[in-house]
């Protein structure tokens, strides 16, 4: 991700924020890594392919790892992923007993599709509340400030006049569409991810399904028919509605910003940005980053339909290419909806000529 986007840059909070950065951080994905393999030693024990006991010495030596997370960025750069060393310090970890229990039937894909998985989980959560604020607030102003009225414009020419609700409907609605798609989405993308070394279970025939099903329940992740190594559509529909969320945000910001102009006047704001060199003015600044969030996610959304395209049973340049782009997409989206709130929390009236 572009260094202005990480909180503690000096443009950090326009475009991100700690919670968003924390979702993607070196910390979640070693959780992830470390949630997967535990979640495997017992899907294996499940699956009578080791005893429990030894997946229970697994588990404990598990419990105990820490990864020397410096040595594992050294090899990044030579394996292309941190999951080889991870697993090479972690079968060093464990017990000689308990080795039948790590890393059995799973690669590297595995683990590191899985922790995203996971991480869209929580991710969705925190969409879902934040969706859920917003609508509280924009029900809360349209209760205010519903039926007073406005011009009403189109191609940005005086038209006819509207009520405030009117305009109001036009940002709520999808926002309502986008929460109720959410829903059926995440089954799609809190997926599991295992497949082996060329996606197709066959190191642990014929118990591969049977300890698939049980490493999904243990993660609370569903469980796909197969893995999806080289079928990248689910994480290309999220990447899409992430683009739609915030598309419908810009929008929303655009209103206000043109609502917001002298001579026009239809809003007021409390806590305008201020300007250097003109101290009247109030500029809309959390509407004009929503317009600009937008913007981005907008021109990341090719890139993930371009990751679509992993050849043969696994790529490495489309793969990472996701890596790269759509953590960005998931902070430009919650770091969205968070300005969309404290922006429609800021507006002190709404209508024709607002005082």
């Amino acid at each position: 991700m572009n260094p202005l986007t990480r909180s503690n840059h000096l443009f950090g909070p326009l475009f991100s924020d700690p919670d968003s950065e924390a979702l993607w951080g070196t910390d979640r994905f070693i959780k992830g890594f470390v949630q997967f393999e535990r979640a495997l030693a017992l899907a294996l024990a499940d699956a009578n392919m080791v005893p429990q006991s030894v997946a229970s010495e697994a588990v404990t030596d598990i419990d105990s790892f820490v990864p020397e997370r410096q040595k594992i960025a050294t090899h990044m750069v030579q394996d292309g992923m941190p999951v080889p060393e991870f697993v090479r310090q972690l079968k060093a970890h464990t017990r000689p007993s308990a080795l039948p229990a790590i890393h059995t039937g799973a690669t590297s894909q595995d683990l590191i599709d899985t922790t995203i998985s996971l991480i869209l989980q929580d991710a969705n959560v925190r969409f879902e509340a934040q969706l859920a604020e917003l609508l509280t607030a924009l029900d809360a102003l349209n209760d205010t400030w519903g039926n007073a009225t406005m011009m009403g414009r189109t191609r940005m020419q005086a038209a006819l006049p509207i009520s405030v609700s009117d305009r109001i409907a036009t940002w709520r609605n999808p926002l309502m569409a986008y929460a109720d798609r959410l829903k059926t989405l995440r089954p799609q993308v809190e997926t599991l991810q295992f497949g082996g070394p060329v996606g197709n279970r066959a190191s642990l025939s014929p118990h591969g399904d049977a300890v698939a099903a049980a490493l999904a329940k243990n993660l609370g992740l569903t469980n796909p028919v197969r893995a999806w190594h080289a079928t990248r559509e689910s994480l290309a529909e999220c990447a899409n509605w992430l683009s739609l969320l915030s598309g419908s945000l810009g929008k929303l910001g655009q209103d206000l910003a043109l609502m917001a102009q002298q001579g026009v006047d239809e809003v007021k704001f409390t806590g305008g940005g201020t300007s250097s060199a003109m101290p009247h003015k109030q500029n809309p600044v959390r509407a004009e980053l929503l317009v600009t969030l937008a913007r981005y996610n907008a021109t990341q959304l090719p890139a993930m339909h371009h990751a679509l395209v992993h050849e043969q049973e696994r790529s490495g340049s489309a793969w990472s290419l996701e890596w790269m782009v759509l953590p960005a997409m998931v902070t430009a989206t919650t770091t969205a909806l968070r300005h969309a709130d404290d922006l429609i929390q800021s507006i002190e009236s709404m209508g024709q000529s607002a005082p």
